[in-house]
């Protein structure tokens, strides 16, 4: 239901800021037409890719390897692994979720999973090399990583204290 109903609202922006580019002319209108186009073929084998990349994940994950790995017992190491696991995943919002679900079907504890999508949300290392690096300046995105490191060990404690395992 959530997701027909954000789908719904995202059909109605798309729709309203058509509306706006028509009314501020053709021109306008076309070339958001040509842009949006362009970013959906570009991004569209990207995103089959992740799709069903993430769907061999799932499928090739040794719920045993996962379990004594990320399990709920596996302590400040699981906590690590998912962090750095986290940072190592490329993709989008496809993969890293995808992973984090199939971990947790596979018997991963909420707390390291937690750890994971937020290291992966945080600091996923091609999104900083392709991304942030050329775009904003070396030196903040080096403070915003430093920043951020201790926030996946924070999540996590803030699961344990909520009750989470």
């Amino acid at each position: 239901m959530i997701v027909f109903v954000l789908s719904v609202a995202l059909w109605f922006i798309v729709i309203v800021l058509v509306g706006i580019a028509w009314r501020r002319g053709e021109d306008v209108l076309k070339a958001g037409l040509r842009s949006g186009t362009f970013d959906f073929l570009h991004l569209l084998p990207r995103l089959a890719i992740g799709v069903i990349g993430s769907g061999f994940l799932a499928a090739l994950l040794p719920p045993d390897v996962v379990r004594s790995w990320l399990g709920p017992q596996s302590g400040i190491t699981g906590l690590l692994l998912a962090t750095v696991a986290g940072a190592l995943t490329p993709g989008g919002p496809v993969v890293g979720f995808a992973i984090g679900s199939t971990a947790l079907k596979s018997g991963a504890g909420l707390v390291p999973v937690v750890a994971y999508a937020t290291a992966w949300a945080l600091f996923a290392v091609q999104r900083l090399f392709v991304w942030e690096l050329p775009v904003m300046p070396a030196r903040v995105v080096w403070l915003r990583v430093v920043a951020s490191l201790p926030l996946p060990f924070l999540a996590a404690w803030g699961v344990m204290l909520l009750g989470g395992r």
